[in-house]
């Protein structure tokens, strides 16, 4: 089973949503983690009727601490992150759950594949126009269109729904809160576990949520992830995501090969030298 985490912050609708997909679909009885964030429309009261584990805070802390505070109830092996804006489409946990038996190791970082209503330009998504948020959400159509919409697994997973082994969680020190509130602490947090050693990074493609597309991010003041990320690595997110990672490519292999010595790599290591030093 699965200690699941889900940050929300006053969007208790979305929340309610997410929560029914995860009982209602779900092959096993997961843990289910909250982490409300201020909480003003409600979620807290209602959370705490509804007996859910929640951590709380008065304010919005952000994705990372938020994280970071959540997981330290999880119980079980497996830990998963989760956004509030997303639904569960039947049998997303048992296909995490075959992937990760079939790993060789517990060191691994795997993502369901997110079904969006719009398309941006995103390789690693599937793009299927069934609502974008509550009040629109064409569910039974979704459910219906679901087997179709089934893709090859790919390479670079980060975003969520990420399933992580708990314990690599907490020995590369989860999220980085230097990244709050956390624009690319998904991406830091991938670096992370490859300097770990990890080069098992797979979206799983029969693995699917629906995701109603930055109903939380989007009303956050934003930190410049992609800058921090650079300063801190000497390289930067979108180097990262092309010539290690391989984002969005079909898995070819369960394992990353390591990144090729090409001229295409050593001119974007290059570059990357020069936009931290000069900006």
């Amino acid at each position: 089973m699965f200690s699941i985490v889900i940050p929300t912050w006053n969007n208790l609708a979305h929340l309610q949503l997410v929560l029914r997909s995860i009982r209602e679909h779900s092959g096993q009885e997961h843990q289910i983690i909250v982490h409300v964030n201020d909480g003003r429309d409600g979620t807290r009261e209602w959370v705490r009727a509804q007996g859910i584990a929640h951590t709380a805070s008065d304010d919005n802390i952000g994705i990372c601490y938020a994280m970071n505070e959540a997981a330290m109830l999880a119980r079980h092996e497996h830990l998963v992150y989760m956004n509030d804006d997303m639904y569960c489409l039947p049998g997303w946990d048992t296909a995490l759950q075959r992937r990760a038996a079939a790993m060789p190791s517990d060191l691994y970082l795997l993502s369901g594949t997110m079904v969006e209503p719009r398309d941006s330009g995103n390789p690693c998504v599937v793009v299927g126009p069934y609502g974008d948020g509550v009040d629109n959400f064409r569910e039974a159509d979704l459910l219906r269109d679901a087997p179709r919409l089934v893709r090859a697994d790919w390479y670079g997973a980060t975003w969520p729904p990420t399933l992580v082994a708990r314990r690599w969680w907490f020995r590369v020190g989860g999220y980085s809160t230097e990244l709050s509130p956390g624009m690319s602490s998904d991406n830091d947090f991938a670096m992370k576990l490859w300097h770990a050693g990890c080069r098992h990074f797979i979206g799983v493609g029969d693995s699917l949520v629906y995701h109603f597309q930055q109903k939380s991010t989007g009303k956050v003041v934003k930190n410049d992830g992609r800058r921090q990320f650079l300063d801190k690595w000497g390289l930067t997110q979108s180097s990262f995501d092309r010539f290690y990672l391989r984002r969005g490519q079909p898995l070819a292999a369960d394992r990353l090969p390591e990144p090729e010595d090409s001229p295409a790599l050593r001119r974007a290591l290059f570059k990357s030298r020069l936009r931290k030093r000069f900006g």
